[in-house]
């Protein structure tokens, strides 16, 4: 079994920045891809950010390329999720999936994950 945990959520102003991060454990003897996805109230869940395994690909959504930046510590098993300049619109619920993949693997379709955490919520106030 592999276990996702998202932690670095919470409430800030407008233009401050957050860092997400989600750990993994269990068997994570193999490369997993993980993404960041989100859902907001009334609205369907969407892709944040992703990267393969080995860290060496990664994809950001494009209307949040010049704010997020994903990055991933295989020593710790954790992946990260920087937010900069967060506007009342990124408000939502943030989690991250694994899926085990080759280690240059880019998976960014949320529907290819098998494992997924409980989500961190980030509310930002205007």
């Amino acid at each position: 079994q592999v276990r996702l945990v998202e932690s670095g959520g919470g409430l800030v102003q407008a233009g401050e920045s957050l860092r997400l991060s989600c750990t993994v454990s269990g068997r994570t003897g193999n490369y997993y891809a993980v993404g960041w996805f989100r859902q907001a109230p009334g609205k369907e869940r969407e892709t944040v950010a992703a990267i393969s395994g080995d860290g060496t690909g990664t994809f950001v959504q494009y209307t949040l390329r010049n704010r997020c930046t994903i990055s991933r510590d295989n020593a710790r098993n954790t992946v990260y999720l920087q937010m900069n300049k967060l506007k009342p619109d990124d408000t939502a619920l943030f989690y991250c999936g694994a899926v085990e993949a080759t280690a240059t693997g880019l998976i960014t379709q949320s529907s290819r994950y098998t494992y997924w955490g409980q989500g961190t919520q980030v509310t930002v106030a205007s």
